[in-house]
């Protein structure tokens, strides 16, 4: 454990009285006392709960990565008193985390303005922008004089402390653009305020979702993004820890796409939950890891005259396999660009094959000198017949790595045209795929090459 929690628990646990215990934990960031509650028992975090108070206690939750624990320890009232305090993203997240019963009674008991924005956000699917936002943010009337508008950015700063950018509604309250902190603040009392307006300010839509315009907002790169409705009402913000946040789930969801599962496995899922996820691509794999078997069963005669050639199968199964992954991952990568034309498509299909093609013939060249050696001297062929091997090798890993680079970027650009997901739908399949191909590839040019 990092030091610093070890001090502090230990301060916790001594006879120091609350005001010392206060002052120490001043010094720490909220999320540092977040780890530290972890290690905690239940009667030493209730006296921290006690000495904190509802408004600390509501930003340190919010960095717990398992709340409904914590959550249990708090009366029903204490507990509506925490999640009215939070930014409502957060809010929301710690409350699909509770039990149905648990979250009903807490909801049920929060103030008026928490209840109307945790229900506007419950609203919303999952994947849609909407469900990420929050409503902490500054807005005002557009019209406002510089001072006017400093004045109102203090006062709603009290509730509020997303400011560093202020957003400007017209006088049917929509969205009429934003203006920088920095601005307002170097701006003198005569100048016009409409002057430092942004107006044509980025936003998305609430029910945009969240995939289709994650690389729209992060090619803005700002501390927040408004969204809105879809007649230009103003609902709330996209914030840059939201942004974070989303990347890294879209990053964590892709990912367990590529290995053939629907959505990112956690430890929190039962045996059986998560063997739905992967079971119906494992019973597909099998059937055509069996095609795979039963044309090496092909071969059988290549392998009965030239038994060494089985044990190189495994590495050009490989070397296809990692080069297939590769150009999925890059494929997939370029099609979250909806605007990609046929042509772009087409130079990345040709970048991949020539990329394949160099990286093979390397590869091939250094099979076939480094294999005829160690056939050579280890296996006691003769250096023909051990070139000969390894130049089936080499040639092998050439037609095999150009084959799979087509493969890894046209069955992805496939199931991408008729709207199924690719990442879902491409990694286990071009896996399997390029496996039938080497095999054909290997033992067909070692029968050709080395029997016939």
């Amino acid at each position: 454990m990092n030091k610093k929690y070890l001090e502090l628990t230990k301060l916790i646990r001594s006879k120091q009285n609350d005001h010392e215990i206060l002052k120490c934990l001043s010094n720490y960031h909220e999320n540092d006392i977040a780890d530290m509650l972890t290690v905690m028992t239940p009667k030493e975090r209730k006296r921290i709960y006690t000495l904190l108070g509802p408004q600390k206690i509501a930003e340190i939750f919010a960095y717990l990565d398992e709340p409904q624990i914590y959550f249990s320890e708090l009366s029903v009232k204490d507990a509506a008193k925490v999640v009215s305090l939070m930014d409502s993203d957060d809010a929301v997240d710690v409350l699909e985390t509770l039990d149905d019963k648990k979250k009903y009674e807490i909801v049920e008991n929060l103030d008026k303005a928490a209840i109307k924005d945790v229900k506007m956000l419950l609203s919303y699917d999952d994947d849609e922008i909407g469900s990420c936002m929050t409503t902490n943010y500054i807005c005002i009337p557009k019209g406002l004089s510089v001072r006017q508008a400093m004045s109102e950015l203090v006062r709603q700063a009290g509730t509020n402390d997303n400011i560093s950018t202020i957003y400007v509604l017209d006088e049917s309250l929509k969205f009429a653009g934003a203006i920088d902190l920095k601005d307002l603040i170097i701006a003198r009392e005569h100048d016009v305020l409409d002057d430092i307006i942004v107006h044509s300010y980025p936003s998305v839509t609430d029910h945009e979702k969240i995939d289709e315009c994650m690389e729209k907002i992060m090619d803005y790169s700002e501390d927040s993004i408004p969204v809105l409705s879809q007649d230009g009402h103003m609902l709330g913000v996209i914030t840059s820890e939201d942004i974070v946040e989303m990347v890294d789930n879209e990053m964590g969801e892709d990912y367990a796409k590529l290995a053939g599962l629907t959505a990112e496995e956690d430890l929190k899922e039962t045996t059986a939950q998560s063997m739905k996820k992967r079971l119906p691509w494992l019973i597909i794999l099998l059937f055509l890891g069996m095609l795979v078997s039963s044309v090496v069963g092909v071969f059988e005669h290549v392998v009965a005259v030239l038994p060494i050639v089985i044990c190189f199968q495994s590495l050009v199964l490989d070397m296809a396999g990692n080069v297939g992954t590769q150009s999925l991952a890059v494929t997939i990568r370029v099609l979250m660009d909806e605007t990609l034309t046929g042509k772009q498509k087409l130079f990345l299909l040709i970048k991949e094959m020539k990329i394949g093609l160099l990286n093979g013939g390397i590869l091939g060249i250094m099979a076939l000198a480094l294999l005829g050696i160690y056939i050579h001297l280890f296996k006691g062929y003769t250096w023909s017949g051990a070139f000969g091997i390894s130049g089936c090798v080499g040639i092998s890993l050439l037609v095999a790595m150009v084959i799979s680079s087509l493969v890894g970027t046209v069955i992805p650009m496939f199931f991408h045209k008729i709207k199924i997901d690719p990442a879902v739908a491409s990694g286990p399949l071009i896996t399997t795929v390029n496996d039938l191909v080497a095999v054909v590839t290997y033992y067909g040019l070692a029968f050709l090459l080395l029997i016939m």
